[in-house]
């Protein structure tokens, strides 16, 4: 599910009583599947595998992004400003965090893989589809026969702002276990991008560390995005205590102002001492996301703000994830920019309208947009 950087609330509950009635089915072993699907006929233009439709080797590498978790459909109302139940109809997208990225990389010209886990299902195979047409590495993709690929029920405010209802009791992205991973394509990645989502519940828990273990081990660039969903925790302390336990682990690590405060226990995330206490020893960048309002930047040697565009928002769903793909696209080819502050700066513009442009429109991988968009809309003058 994505993440908008900017104000959001939470209504319902992972525990929905309809959870377990239509939208899952009994738990049974989880186990990799291969996928029925036709071979991809798009390029995948990846580091050291990328092959193009006609089997011949791939001449020009791109630096790849391995992108891990939770891949679900989110149901987007097509009326905005009312509640679930006084909604007319829903519109089916694909999301999840990870995967939003993940597209999000590939549709601005990068190279991005998808590790994650669906069910054996029509939402399952639809959503590999997805991945395969927007030309991301979904090797590492595992199918369940036993649960159900996830959903998520979408409220849109009449301010394009989101409340989610969950259906996991569990859902397939949930059950990925550590020797389902695709332990070679993690170690070929230069960045290994992750949520919190997938820290939990087991055995989604065991194998994201395990993942994020032999990433680090490799060398690999380890970029964090909490992207808090408060509903799916046990508690607002189980929440907070999982998210900052992998915490020091990252290179990369990007949050929103509400998550500033959830994770100080309510201090000011607008007080550059506050957000100093988050960033840790090994840390290399920390990234603080404000809506329509820009970001904050910190590394050891300098911070500061970098503003947004403003535009009309429909749908903030998959902003916070645009974002994070915009600065991971420019990352992935430059880590050095961490280093150079102008340039860090002209990074992050690009990256924030990534995500300006992502609100225009309903869904999240919809709404994500080319490098030329990005690019086209970098040029026209603000009013």
């Amino acid at each position: 599910m994505a993440l908008h950087c900017g104000v959001f609330s939470f209504r319902s509950v992972a525990s929905h009583p309809l959870c377990s009635v239509k939208f899952s089915q009994p738990t049974v072993q989880a186990s990799t599947f291969a996928s029925p699907l036709t071979p991809p006929t798009a390029k995948l233009n990846v580091r050291g595998k990328a092959v193009p439709g006609d089997g011949t080797p791939e001449t020009k590498e791109s630096p790849l992004v391995v992108c891990f978790g939770e891949m679900l459909i989110d149901f987007v109302p097509t009326v905005s400003g009312l509640s679930l139940a006084e909604a007319p109809a829903f519109k089916k997208a694909p999301g999840g965090a990870p995967a939003n990225v993940a597209v999000g990389i590939s549709r601005l010209g990068g190279s991005s893989a998808f590790i994650g886990k669906v069910g054996e299902d029509e939402f399952g195979y639809m959503l590999a589809d997805i991945l395969k047409e927007n030309n991301v590495n979904h090797e590492g993709m595992r199918f369940d026969p036993g649960a159900r690929t996830a959903l998520a029920f979408v409220t849109l405010r009449s301010d394009g702002e989101r409340e989610f209802m969950f259906y996991r009791n569990p859902s397939a992205d949930m059950l990925l276990q550590e020797d389902e991973l695709d332990l070679d394509l993690i170690r070929k990645a230069k960045i290994f991008h992750y949520g919190s989502i997938s820290l939990i519940t087991e055995p989604c828990k065991s194998a994201h560390i395990a993942a994020a273990k032999a990433a680090k081990d490799a060398g690999v660039v380890l970029s964090y995005d909490p992207n808090l969903r408060l509903p799916l925790w046990p508690s607002e302390d189980s929440a907070r205590e999982g998210i900052l336990s992998i915490w020091e682990t990252a290179d990369i690590i990007k949050v929103s102002e509400e998550e500033i405060s959830f994770l100080t226990k309510g201090e000011d995330p607008y007080d550059d001492a506050v957000v100093r206490k988050l960033f840790h020893e090994n840390l290399k960048l920390l990234l603080v996301t404000e809506g329509a309002e820009g970001c904050r930047y910190y590394t050891k040697e300098f911070s500061g703000r970098v503003k947004g565009l403003k535009v009309d928002a429909v749908d903030t769903t998959g902003a916070g994830d645009a974002f994070v793909a915009g600065m991971l696209s420019q990352l992935s080819v430059n880590l050095s920019l961490i280093q150079k502050e102008e340039e860090l700066r002209d990074s992050l513009k690009f990256a924030n309208v990534c995500g300006a442009l992502t609100v225009t429109e309903r869904g999240a991988i919809p709404a994500l947009p080319t490098k030329e968009a990005v690019l086209d809309a970098m040029l026209k003058p603000v009013s």
